[in-house]
């Protein structure tokens, strides 16, 4: 029987994890796949780097790689959008199956690379996109397709949960834990993607499109980083039954809309995302037949990564066997499209620099009032010395225009001194 032609472009921390456990594990996947597995082909950008791989398979040109006759899956795992993006089209038009891990190239391409695969009746696999060896996204198309899905909720950031972990179980300042993160290794040296959330949201467009069957555009996505979070912000929410989390959440609205959001997010103390620590992931989704469920293990990482990514090898090969070329997307079509920023709806934590003195509080309140905004509990923290103090708030449902207007409005009272702090709060009902 003819080996599975494994194509390779990009060779680095990932794409040597894949090999490392390519030749530890391939008697167990053949096995499994029903098929030998062999590694034909690897395109890098330095030849010197590829290490550990037969220097006759190796080319700094990834269309050797596409065009390979003995390549029956080209694995893209070079990251971005650029020529990422060519070397994916150029793979489907070939008819050959693409593996990826990239949710940068998924997300703000996703449409138009998963259009084009349809026209040529060529699969897409992309598990280890989300949640580094977590199964979430075979559990959303195959384990819970009986479901609607009522919501997610997901830490799926390893290096923010790092941070925001160690700032809440040591009262540490960010910068103290960034640079120990960086240290360590779990944060690269430019944070930018993982710190301001742009890494959780392409994964958030790639779970919002399995549960509900379009691709959410990025502009229509609410993203805020967790740069701007405070040890004094951890130990009030702490004080208010909370700790804080980078979380993304995906729900629809009551018109069908889909809303996707990712920020810094008050969580509850008593719920189980809140014990999900260090640089673990964790998603809960919600289905209406099936209930709650949690996937919960390492999102990143060279072995959680290739654990993902040998299994759709394994599965494109299975596929190859049994003749089944593009699957799309689950159709949902009571789905009305995604909901702009401006209109999602949360509950509001609110740290306000206030003057101390009489009637302050009845003059915030007054402004939230003027905007049909409820206030559910707040308090002051005493032992402030200066010429402000905090005025800590937990607000109300509110719509995210309708609460941004009132809060310009509350800065410009002469009481109020800026800046003020504010972090969405989810209760998960």
């Amino acid at each position: 029987m003819k080996s599975f032609g494994i194509g390779m472009v990009g060779c680095g921390v990932v794409g040597g994890g894949v090999l490392r456990h390519l030749q530890a594990n391939h008697d167990l996947l053949a096995e499994r796949a029903g098929t030998s597995f062999a590694l034909s082909r690897v395109a890098v950008r330095d030849a010197a780097k590829a290490r550990g791989v037969d220097p006759r398979l190796v080319t700094t040109d990834w269309r050797q790689v596409v065009a390979d006759p003995s390549v029956d899956v080209v694995v893209e795992l070079m990251g971005g959008t650029g020529t990422a993006r060519e070397v994916a089209e150029a793979a489907v038009v070939a008819g050959k199956p693409l593996v990826t891990a990239n949710k940068a190239l998924l997300a703000e391409c996703g449409a138009e690379l998963f259009s084009l695969a349809e026209r040529h009746n060529t699969p897409v696999y992309f598990e280890a996109s989300v949640a580094g060896g977590i199964p979430i996204l075979k559990a959303l198309r195959e384990g819970l397709r009986a479901n609607r899905i009522l919501a997610m909720h997901g830490i799926i950031n390893g290096t923010c949960n790092y941070i925001l972990s160690r700032m809440a179980a040591e009262g540490s300042d960010y910068a103290g834990v960034l640079a120990e993160a960086k240290r360590l290794g779990y944060a690269e040296a430019d944070e930018a993607l993982d710190v301001d959330g742009v890494d959780a949201a392409h994964k958030a467009v790639i779970l919002a499109s399995l549960a509900y069957g379009f691709w959410v555009p990025m502009e229509r996505l609410l993203v805020e980083g967790i740069r701007g979070v405070s040890a004094q912000d951890m130990a009030f929410a702490r004080k208010l039954g909370y700790t804080i989390k980078l979380l993304a959440t995906i729900k629809p609205d009551a018109r069908h809309a889909v809303a996707v959001r990712v920020h810094p997010t008050l969580v509850p103390l008593a719920h189980v995302l809140a014990s999900v620590s260090g640089v673990y992931n964790a998603v809960c989704v919600e289905g209406d037949v099936v209930g709650s469920t949690l996937f919960y293990g390492r999102g990143a990482g060279p072995d959680a990564t290739a654990s993902a990514v040998l299994g759709d090898i394994a599965e494109a090969a299975i596929d190859r066997l049994h003749g089944v070329g593009f699957r799309r997307l689950a159709s949902h079509t009571c789905y009305t499209g995604a909901v702009p920023a401006a209109e999602m709806v949360s509950r509001f934590y609110v740290r306000l620099n206030v003057i101390d003195q009489p009637g302050v509080l009845a003059q915030v309140a007054a402004v939230f009032g003027r905007h049909r905004i409820g206030i559910s509990s707040v308090f002051q923290p005493e032992g402030h010395e200066g010429d402000t103090v905090p005025l800590v708030m937990l607000l109300d449902d509110a719509r995210q225009d309708a609460f941004r207007a009132a809060l310009e409005e509350i800065e410009t009272l002469p009481v109020a001194r800026k800046p003020s702090q504010v972090i969405r709060v989810e209760d998960f009902s």
